[in-house]
């Protein structure tokens, strides 16, 4: 059994039972169950989630995208302001990214006002943060590989001149 292999079926659905995931791979449980443990214990998979379609769960919950510009100095790196930053549970999701501006942050709160006074009082205040640019998640198509479709077909009337 491939690592890789074992890896791009949890990609495709972390629900799939090690008698499946054995029965995929041409191996027997016992070795799928080895392989899963050793790949949570060296961290390699650090949690296995649902992907929810926000339009059909009654939780509404408040998404947007922050960019970030920082300056560094001699004494703080980009890791030290990560490792700042992931301690805020608002915080859904953080990247070092190239471009304009240095970190992509994902942030979930209970509404557009939570979510800017998070910003504002506790991101935007760390010392090295420079700007802040912030993009409300207006619409959700696809999340981790995973596209939200109705099902239903487009009924607007086509015009014709």
């Amino acid at each position: 059994m491939e690592r890789s292999d074992l890896l791009d079926l949890l990609r495709e659905d972390a629900r799939t039972s090690t008698a499946d995931l054995a029965r995929m791979l041409d191996t027997d449980e016992a070795t799928v169950q080895a392989e899963l443990d050793a790949l949570e214990a060296d961290g390699a998979v650090r949690g296995y989630r649902a992907v929810l379609d926000p339009d059909r769960v009654e939780d509404e919950r408040v998404e947007a995208v922050v960019e970030l510009d920082v300056t560094l100095d001699r004494e703080t790196g980009y890791e030290d302001i990560a490792r700042r930053l992931v301690q805020f549970d608002e915080i859904r999701g953080l990247r070092l990214v190239s471009g304009d501006y240095d970190f992509a942050v994902d942030v979930e709160a209970d509404s557009m006002r939570a979510v800017s006074r998070f910003v504002s009082d506790q991101v935007a205040p760390v010392p090295e943060v420079t700007k802040t640019v912030t993009h409300f998640v207006m619409q959700t198509y696809k999340e981790a590989g995973i596209a939200f479709e109705d099902g239903d077909d487009d009924d607007r009337l086509s015009v014709t001149p």
